[in-house]
């Protein structure tokens, strides 16, 4: 994968012997780790595993508002395995996971804005990322959430293997997982309520694939086998909007400007003052006897909530057949055919009344198309801008009205959303269904050369499934559009080498890819809403390389280089990179071991490096924002190259069960930003979260 492919493998019971292993850390930041593991045979056919790991580290950017600093770590997992082996042609393990995170809020920081004390205005510190921060501390949403995250994974997995002779082997997995997500965070990086926002996320997934293998020996070897995945998630996505604080940052003067009397950073009571918001409102045209009534009216806690879920069912078929005609030469070949069904729900509702800003942000549209109307000087047209004029007037009158926010909807006075219109009914679930199939293949080949030296072609034909992309209504009690994004297809080529030279002490992997992409799906942001996309045509090339030399029995050295140049080649992006893919990375390290008397010592430093980033496919191009709520006018949302340096110092005793590690990460203390633009983007706000500072600490491990 271009993006880079994980495939993790969990240890199993062992029904060989005992084993139990410790290790305990401890650094800055208050880190601090335990890890514990046993496996106990239970006679000779079956075994019991048990591991757990607690980890917990303070946040490394403070918060100086005060309370928990921001991304911090605080994490508890187990992991209870059985196994029962009682034949060798038999084999079944039980795996059970259970993990619990609560870590603190994530910094998303604004660098347009100083962090202050929202009482005050009093600035806290400077608008770098890696700064101190002084985020909203929490929302009025579901009774009240304070900023971070609390999240509970579990899961069993069932694994058979059964030989049913020397060639015929049939397995078994069979797997169940649950997640359930609530995170609360602030995602416009400023000091006062502007936006505050929960993510409700919760899933549950049922899978069951079977594979027979078959491998005699001989020139032929392959499988077969069927899967089906089952689906059903949801998720909630309340925000909270101070309407006060967001008609300044529409206005361009969240901070104070020329001509209004208040200070450059304001306090939160200020943006309920007549000396801020009256000539914001005049600025709508209002007339002035309306102005103080809808000023009132600004509600200092709008709440509205998108929820969307879906239900899905996938089934497989896959088979791959290898043919080694002789000792050097192999190739292989495999296809799957997958069909997904699918159902998607989608609704959007005010939950405390119409949001009064939202019916100024309505009424200006109305006042565009009365002047376009005008402009046509047509009859007809006059009439119909007679019309909307009507329309306006009685709208500008009942907003100005008491109590305008929880009035009657009607036609004359809609129920306004502000960052999306609510569904028909405030909050009807509309669905829809979606069916989809398709292939995907490869095809292999490798020549050995010599037994020290390989080559290897590949090509392949990947795919994502076609999306339903729901988005919320253009106007109050509209229908939510449901765009049906087609499926994104890949076609890849790779060629590659390895060979081992200087008597084995050197290792040399090389390969060239090129990646074809149709119909690149991507995601765009309207309003605070992200919505899939299809991108169009893309593409990819480049080449990854990597050496290990072993230069004594006490030195290596190794080191990674990849060149990517991936670019979009037509629609919305075209000739933008894709996001978090930079055209050039490094890392270089070495492995220094040195003997004492009754021990060893291990030294391992390692140095990364990469290229320029973007943290959006759009590039964070201002032509690509001009429809956001309040236009993106600066390219700030970029990471530019940077290196990391890590060292890791081991010290173990001859024949011992223990040992001790010295561990440090970003020792040069390099400030860079791991992520960028997110939710606050629509804003003009777009927010920044701090890679990790330097980070030190020892780590004691035991083993019997």
């Amino acid at each position: 994968a271009l993006i880079g492919a994980v495939n993790i493998i969990q240890n199993k019971a062992d029904v060989n012997g005992l084993d139990a292993a410790a290790r305990a850390g401890a650094g800055n930041f208050d880190y601090r780790m335990v890890e514990l593991m046993l496996n106990a045979p239970l006679g000779d056919t079956a075994a019991l595993r048990f591991a757990t790991r607690m980890k917990s580290r303070d946040g490394y950017v403070e918060n100086r508002l005060g309370g928990e600093d921001y991304n911090g770590v605080e994490t508890l997992a187990f992991r209870a395995l059985a196994a029962f082996e009682p034949t060798p042609a038999l084999r079944i393990d039980l795996i059970g996971n259970y993990q619990t995170d609560d870590a603190s809020g994530v910094s998303f920081k604004s660098r347009a804005y100083s962090p202050q004390d929202p009482t005050t205005g009093a600035v806290l510190g400077g608008r770098d990322p890696w700064e101190g921060a002084a985020l909203t501390p929490g929302t009025n949403i579901d009774g009240g959430r304070s900023l971070g995250v609390d999240r509970e994974v579990y899961g069993l997995t069932g694994l058979v293997r059964l030989d049913l002779d020397d060639a015929l082997t049939l397995t078994s997995t069979s797997a169940w997982r649950r997640f359930d997500t609530v995170e609360v965070y602030d995602p416009d990086g400023v000091s006062l309520p502007l936006l505050t926002g929960v993510a409700d996320t919760e899933g549950e997934q049922w899978s069951q694939e079977f594979r027979l293998n078959w491998d005699n020996g001989g020139v032929l070897s392959g499988f077969v086998g069927a899967g089906y995945f089952s689906e059903e998630g949801s998720q909630r996505t309340p925000i909270e909007v101070d309407e006060r604080v967001a008609l300044a940052q529409f206005a361009g003067l969240l901070d104070g400007a020329p001509g209004v009397a208040l200070t450059s950073h304001l306090p939160l009571a200020a943006y309920g003052s007549p000396a801020l918001l009256d000539p914001i409102l005049a600025g709508f045209g209002l007339p002035a006897p309306v102005i103080p009534g809808i000023r009132n009216n600004l509600k200092p806690g709008h709440i509205e909530i998108a929820t969307s879920g879906s239900e899905l069912e996938s089934f497989d078929l896959f088979g791959d057949l290898t043919w080694k005609p002789t000792d050097r030469l192999e190739f292989a070949a495999g296809v799957r055919y997958t069909r997904d069904e699918k159902t998607t729900d989608f609704s959007t509702a005010v939950l405390n009344g119409r949001s009064i800003l939202g019916g100024l942000l309505g009424l200006q549209q109305v006042q565009a198309q009365i002047a376009a109307l005008i402009a046509q000087g047509t009859p007809a047209a006059f009439a119909q801008a007679a019309a909307l004029g009507a329309f306006a007037n009685g709208l500008v009158v009942q907003l100005a009205t008491p109590g305008a926010a929880n009035a009657p909807a009607s036609a004359a006075f809609p129920l306004f959303g502000l960052t999306f219109q609510p569904t028909v009914g405030n909050g009807s679930v509309i669905s829809r269904d979606l069916e989809d199939e398709g292939l995907t293949w490869r095809v292999t080949g490798r020549y050995a050369v010599s037994e020290d030296a390989s080559l290897y072609a590949t090509y392949a034909r990947g795919r994502r499934p076609k999306v339903l992309a729901p988005r919320a209504p253009s106007s109050p009690f509209g229908a939510p559009n449901f765009t049906e994004v087609d499926a994104e297809e890949v076609d890849s080529y790779e060629v590659g080498a390895k060979t081992v030279l200087m008597d084995g002490t050197l290792r040399l992997d090389g390969a060239v890819y090129f990646y074809e992409y149709q119909n690149f799906q991507t995601t765009v942001q309207i309003g605070t809403q992200f919505v899939t996309t299809n991108a169009g045509e893309a593409e990819a090339y480049g080449f990854e390389g990597q050496g290990f030399w072993s230069l004594s029995d006490d030195f290596d050295l190794f080191g990674v280089y990849g060149y990517n140049h991936s670019r979009f080649k037509a629609g919305l992006f075209d000739g933008n990179r894709f996001r978090l893919s930079p055209d050039h990375r490094a890392s270089v390290g070495l492995i220094w071991r040195l003997p004492v008397a009754g021990g060893r010592f291990e030294v391992q430093p390692t140095y990364t490096w990469q290229s320029q980033v973007f943290f959006d496919d759009n590039n964070d191009r201002t032509d690509l924002q001009t429809t956001n709520f309040v236009p993106d006018a600066a390219v700030d949302e970029v990471q530019d190259s940077y290196g990391l340096l890590n060292l890791r110092i081991r010290y173990a005793p001859d024949g011992g069960h223990w040992g001790v590690e010295l561990f440090g990460d970003n020792l040069l203390d390099e400030e860079y930003v791991k992520d960028a633009g997110n939710t606050g983007d629509s804003l003009g706000l777009p927010t920044f979260i701090a890679g990790e500072p330097r980070m030190y600490g020892v780590n004691v491990s035991l083993r019997y």
